[in-house]
């Protein structure tokens, strides 16, 4: 068979394994390990030298897990963020969990940049974790193949994306395909904040796709299949088309 071929019947995955990803990715890797779909999912396991030293030129996607996204973009270090970067430039694909959209912002000096997104009431990032009710758009519905407009998931002090006043010009606006209808508002966190902030977020990013989850679909019970969908579409490369 030749490379190409080969290439044709797998989704070749890198979880990130490193300073900053926390023991949610043991159920990322369960879930991923019993996608039943094909291509098939090939995972391996990459940490920031791995990736500094040109690693993600073996995949076709990278997912960077739970945690601590101030740790996982400190250990990538300045060469290793901009790694990541340009394999989404030129095509790859990045999914981002609860510390991995973090680090998918432009909101923090150690941030990917992937996405123009503020993180609202960053004060309060540690506001507590349980089950939250998000409200998904028309077109999430019809990405993620189901009739329910709100869910149930498992939120562990992920972003509370929001877009800002003014654009930047070098980072893509991201669409909006679910938001917070419910909140977490522990350890001194005001309550109101939380609802209407967006939960799950993907964008275009020159050649490559960008999908973010602020919670985490992998630790909710029925809702791992919303993972495999993200990475089949962010290994694609064909451009997203908007709705008007």
């Amino acid at each position: 068979m030749s490379e190409k071929k080969i290439k044709n019947t797998r989704i070749r995955i890198a979880v990130y394994e490193g300073e900053g990803a926390g023991p949610s990715r043991v159920d990322l890797l369960d879930v991923l390990g019993k996608a039943k779909g094909k291509p098939v999912f090939e995972i391996v396991r990459m940490d920031a030298l791995a990736i500094r030293q040109g690693g993600l030129s073996e995949v076709d996607v990278l997912i960077q897990p739970g945690g601590s996204g101030g740790k996982q973009g400190r250990a990538l270090e300045s060469k290793g963020r901009e790694a990541v970067r340009e394999f989404v430039k030129e095509g790859g694909g990045f999914i981002g969990i609860c510390a991995g959209a973090y680090l998918a912002t432009n909101d923090y000096p150690w941030s990917l940049d992937l996405i123009d997104a503020m993180v609202i009431d960053r004060e309060h990032w540690a506001r507590g974790t349980g089950i939250v009710t998000i409200e998904l758009s028309s077109a999430a519905q019809a990405f993620f193949g189901i009739e329910e407009k709100t869910l149930q998931i498992f939120y562990g002090q992920g972003p509370l994306l929001g877009r800002r006043e003014l654009d930047d010009p070098f980072v893509p606006d991201y669409e909006s395909l679910a938001l917070y209808r419910t909140e977490i508002a522990k350890k001194g966190a005001p309550e109101g904040v939380m609802p209407g902030t967006s939960a799950i977020v993907r964008t275009q990013f020159e050649k490559g796709r960008v999908f973010c989850f602020s919670a985490h679909p992998e630790k909710t019970d029925s809702l791992g299949y919303m993972v495999e969908k993200a990475v089949r579409w962010a290994a694609g490369r064909q451009l997203i088309r908007r709705s008007v």
